[in-house]
């Protein structure tokens, strides 16, 4: 039986499948994006997700497994350094898949295999997330040019005729020592003016 055994075999041996494989990851990582057949194309995303996953964490031993699988030392390289800036914010998704037709010799259906920039998906999400936090910045913003005086003036809409007249009263005595300051300096002004 061949339960969990979820690989395609492509009607080649095992040893020839790895072999093509690393040298197709190999490749796509080395100049991030290359063209293959629509079969070939859905099992290289397996191997460079499973890679990138082990540069992004980084350590010592995920680096030497990587190198039992890509066999250059400067492409490891190149991944392990950008592997936390260009995919530190998604998890999974890494790669992108994208039908161009048939070959012309044999009518096989090409892909094109292409790593994805996180940025990319940043700039998607990002225009959905500002709409929503521009309303709430709004609503908050809104909340905060009220001052805690004109709030409570706000509340009490349904006032009596003797509240009002209250606040009417004690409004003129807070007003009253600024209008006396006024009148003061306006003196002192004339007075020194003559």
């Amino acid at each position: 039986m061949r339960h969990r055994k979820a690989v395609l075999k492509l009607n080649r041996t095992s040893s020839h499948r790895k072999a093509m494989f690393r040298n197709m990851v190999t490749s796509l990582f080395k100049y991030e994006k290359i063209q293959t057949t629509g079969a070939k194309a859905k099992e290289l995303r397996r191997w460079a997700d499973h890679l990138i996953t082990l540069a992004k964490r980084g350590d010592l031993h995920a680096r030497r497994q990587a190198l039992a699988i890509v066999r250059e030392k400067d492409v490891v390289h190149k991944l392990f350094e950008q592997a936390a800036d260009r995919f530190g914010a998604v998890s999974g998704g890494y790669t992108r898949v994208v039908k161009l037709g048939r070959r012309p010799g044999d009518a096989a259906p090409v892909s094109l295999v292409e790593l994805v920039y996180s940025l990319d998906i940043k700039k998607k999400k990002t225009k959905k997330k500002k709409a929503k936090t521009d309303a709430t910045s709004k609503k908050e913003a809104a909340v905060k040019e009220k001052p805690a005086e004109a709030k409570k003036e706000d509340k009490p809409k349904k006032e009596t005729k003797g509240a009002a007249k209250k606040q009417e009263a004690t409004a003129k005595k807070e007003d009253a020592p600024a209008a006396k300051e006024k009148k003061d300096s306006t003196k002192k002004s004339a007075e020194d003016e003559k």
